[in-house]
This record gives structure tokens, sequence and C-alpha cells, in this order.
């Protein structure tokens, strides 16, 4: 999976912007604000229509312009391709590939492959449930066309029925939809349960052996995947989930309207991350919260490349600042093979580069 080229014009601080790449190792060097993570930021949307930072699209159209264009020759299964994504004011994006539009996001699926490794990804270990179920749907949404889908409507769902139960108080006849929206929710948790399972199935054995190499042998990493009730849901398909997912909501029926938010359903899903079998949530050190990150992300790219023969892009956003030389050196030793894309303030990541190339940023544009 190579990115060759990319063209951003109207994208955040980008005017008519052409940057040409090696296959290697790309850093991106440059002060603060002068658009490094942007352009990586504009990378990462053409692999599933979405922004990693969790923005609009509104977000991402400079100030003084109507519309933007990221436009990206990539080299992907040995065919070259051409994906472009135009975003407006006022009116829906434009997604295309080769010149034909398409109809949702999840065609993107595949064509272009990335792994994000940024500055926030280090708060996987210690933060809140929400940046682990981050995790996994980025990787998904890129992996399985099906999965983003699925997440689109459970999205739509829960949030059509935390209006009901906000506003039943209100509008009493509501509640004569919620039954069918339990069955939906819990058909489209089901699926979404169904990949999150099997994929850290995977997760957990790489990143536990890549975590073992960077500590030399010290530390035991493990995770699992928790849902709701405790359901066990390794090994099941969606429709063995599923009773479940149903018995789950009816005990929690009563809860749902007294509090008027859904207590059931895949949107509280978590990953349990332990070392040496302690929640490493609660009692990992900052260096052990740290290595457990890049090996997570290590892992996650070998996944990807196991799944698919070749490796994803690798957009690394300033991460070798947060971590010390020994982290740096392994990272910088795991990505040989593969494209890469480092960001850096100074040039610290420059050696990395001896395959590739550094490219400096400066306002905006490429210097």
């Amino acid at each position: 999976m190579i990115v060759k080229e990319l063209f951003l014009d109207g994208f955040r601080n980008y005017g008519g912007v052409t940057a040409r790449f090696s296959d290697g190792v790309n850093v991106i060097a440059g002060k603060n604000a002068q658009g490094k993570t942007n352009l990586i930021e504009g990378i990462y949307y053409l692999t599933a229509g979405r922004s990693f930072r969790q923005a609009g699209d509104r977000d991402l159209i400079s100030f003084d312009r109507d519309s933007a264009c990221i436009r990206a020759g990539v080299e992907s299964g040995g065919r070259d391709q051409m994906l472009e994504a135009r975003l407006f004011r006022g009116r829906r994006r434009e997604l295309c590939a080769n010149g034909v539009k398409l109809k949702k996001a999840a065609e993107l699926a595949g064509r272009l492959t990335a792994v994000m490794f940024g500055p926030d990804d280090l708060d996987m270990i210690k933060g809140g449930a929400a940046v682990r179920r981050r995790l996994l749907d980025q990787c998904l949404s890129q992996l399985r066309p099906g999965y983003l889908m699925s997440l689109t409507e459970f999205n739509r769902l829960l949030d059509h029925k935390t209006r009901i139960l906000r506003d039943h108080y209100i509008k009493p006849s509501l509640l004569e939809l919620l039954d069918d929206y339990d069955l939906r929710l819990a058909q489209q948790s089901a699926r979404l349960i169904y990949y999150r399972s099997a994929f850290t199935a995977v997760l957990s054995v790489k990143a536990s052996e890549t975590h073992g190499e960077i500590s030399g042998g010290a530390e035991a990493l493990a995770i699992r995947y928790k849902t709701v009730g405790d359901m066990d849901a390794s090994g099941k398909t969606p429709e063995q989930i599923l009773p479940g997912l149903l018995e789950h909501q009816r005990a929690h029926r009563q809860a749902e309207l007294k509090t008027g938010s859904c207590l059931s359903g895949a949107h509280k899903d978590d990953l349990e991350i332990e070392i040496n079998g302690v929640p490493a949530r609660k009692f990992a050190s900052q260096g052990q919260a740290r290595t457990a990150a890049v090996s997570i992300k290590l892992a996650e790219r070998d996944a990807h490349f196991e799944d698919k023969g070749e490796y994803p892009v690798l957009l690394l956003d300033d991460v070798l600042s947060e971590l010390d030389s020994g982290r740096q050196s392994y990272i910088l030793g795991r990505i040989k093979t593969g494209q890469v894309f480092v960001t850096c303030c100074g040039d610290d990541a420059a050696p990395a580069a001896r395959s590739g190339a550094v490219l400096r940023v400066e306002n905006g544009k490429i210097m």
C-alpha cells in the first residue's frame, strides 16, 4: 500500500499543494502549527471518509473557502488508483475512486488502508472506553466494508432510541416505537460485537508478542474484549450473540426509561488490558502504558498485513517525542518495510528517512 502523491486544496491550511512521496519513510518536518498533522490527516481521510481528529467535514474546509479537495494517487494490490474527496459547505460531500462517484464511504474500504498513531493514542491504556472503541472502529472500518455500514446504522438507531427515551415523558406515543428500535439496535450491536471480538483475539496475540519484545520478556500484555452483561462473544456468530443482547435490553428497560439513556448496546463495549495480570488502566506506570500503546499499534499494522497481504500506510504524528530513546529505536527498527509518514518538529526522525525522504512544511506549503 503506497501513497504516491497527495493534492490538497482548501483543506485546513493547504491551498492547491501537491506533495510526492517516497515508498519508504517520509519525514514531515516543521515547526508547530504549520500543517504537518493536516497533511497526514488528508491521507487518513481517504481510508474511510473520516478524520482521525473526530472533526466534521465543515471543520476540514479552510475558513476562506466554500469547498475542499483531497486527492491521492495510490498503489494498492498491485494496481494504481486515484481516490478523491470533495467537501462542501451546505451540501453533501462527494467521494470518488478512479473518477467514479461512490455512493457510500464504506466503498472506500480496502482501497487505501492506514494505521494512525498520534499523541492521543498514548491514552488508550489509561483513558476512557471510548478511546479503545475508536481504535477498533478505525481499523475495522478499513478492513471490513460491512463493519462501517453497521456502525453507521448503529449510531443512527442509537440516536433515535435516545431521543425516544429522553422525550417519552412529553410525548408518550413514542414508546410504541421502542420495541422496534430495540430489536434493530440489538441486531446491529450483534454484528459490531462479532467483528470486534474476532479482531481483538488477533490483536491480543500480536500485541502480546510485540510487548514482550520491547520489555525484554519482563512484562506480559493481555487484551480481552468486554461487552454488556459480561457476555462471552468469542467464536460466536451475530445470530448467536443476539439473544443475549435482547435479554440484556429487557433487564434494563425500566432503568433506561428512568434515566433517559440507552444502557444496552455496542456503545458500552471496552477492551480490558492487563500487564502482568493486573489492570493496566489502574496500575500501569507511564512507561508501561506507553509500551502497551506502541505494542497495540504495531500489532494493528501486522493484523492489516496478515489480512490483506500488504502493509498499510503507517502514520506517526509527533509520537517519537513522547517516547524514550529505546522505544524510538524499536519503532524505527520495526518500520523498515511498508510506507511510513513521521511528523516531527525538528530532525529527530530524519535518520529514519535513510531509505526515504524529508519534506519540510511551512505555513501550509511543502518547502
